[in-house]
Formats: C-alpha cells, sequence, structure tokens
C-alpha cells in the first residue's frame, strides 16, 4: 500500500516482492492491471540497468484485459475486503496496511477462492468480439 500511484512505488514494490516475498522463485507469474505506472520500464527509471533487469527476468507479467468478465471476480474479492475490513473509518496508513495484511492472511490461510461459473463456452460466445479466432 502507498499514499500514491507512481513508478516510484510500483518499482519498489516489484523490488520487495521478488526480494522479500519469494526469494526463492524462479518465476512470478504477477497479474497486473493496465495502470500507465505498471510497466517494466520503471523498473529502468528506478534503478540501475543491473538491478533492473534482475528484477524484470523474475517476473511473468500478465496485464489484464480491459475488457473481460473475469474481473468480476477481483470485484468480488475487494467488496469482500471492503464490507469485512474498510467499513469504518481508518485513521493512519500503518493502520490500513495492518488492517488490510491482517485480512489478506485470514483469507490465504483458509484459502478462500471464487467459484467462477463462467465458462469456456460461454466466454467464447460472449467474448467473441474482444478475442476473435482465427478463421481457415
Amino acid at each position: 500500500m502507498t499514499e500514491r500511484r507512481t513508478k516510484v512505488d510500483f518499482a519498489h514494490c516489484m523490488k520487495e516482492l521478488v526480494d522479500v516475498h519469494f526469494p526463492e522463485a524462479v518465476v512470478i507469474k504477477l497479474v497486473m492491471d493496465n495502470l500507465n505506472t505498471h510497466t517494466i520500464g520503471a523498473l529502468y527509471e528506478i534503478f540501475e540497468p543491473s538491478e533492473a533487469r534482475r528484477i524484470a527476468k523474475k517476473l511473468e507479467i500478465h496485464h489484464t484485459p480491459k475488457h473481460g468478465s473475469w474481473l468480476n471476480m477481483v470485484e468480488c474479492e475487494l467488496s469482500v475486503l471492503a464490507r469485512q475490513c474498510l467499513r469504518r473509518r481508518i485513521p493512519s496508513i500503518e493502520t490500513l496496511e495492518k488492517e488490510v495484511s491482517i485480512w489478506e492472511n485470514n483469507r490465504n490461510s483458509e484459502r478462500i477462492c471464487v467459484n467462477w461459473r463462467f465458462r469456456i463456452n460461454d466466454a467464447r460466445i460472449k467474448l467473441l468480439r474482444i478475442y476473435p479466432t482465427h478463421q481457415n
């Protein structure tokens, strides 16, 4: 959590992800939104090239589609976060970080999942305009 959403914040977050949270990982598969500050180029703007490359090599980035109903899963999870954790005045970013971290750890330890019912065949029909298939 940061007060802003800058390239500096993003670059330091990626470094922390690689060095603190998943130091043993060969590859970290990262699903990211399309915010203009969320780019690998931000690493090169903030860190020395060798450090930026080291971090970037561990990241396999998948950007979320701008249109796609599977994003509803994320929206559902954020809604749960808002209802269970954020429905009150939180006095500081430090308190917010602590509260969200506790909530996140509980969700992860309970292995909470989204039971998604949007099937592949339905998606192929509904999202045909967005993701056309190659025709012979």
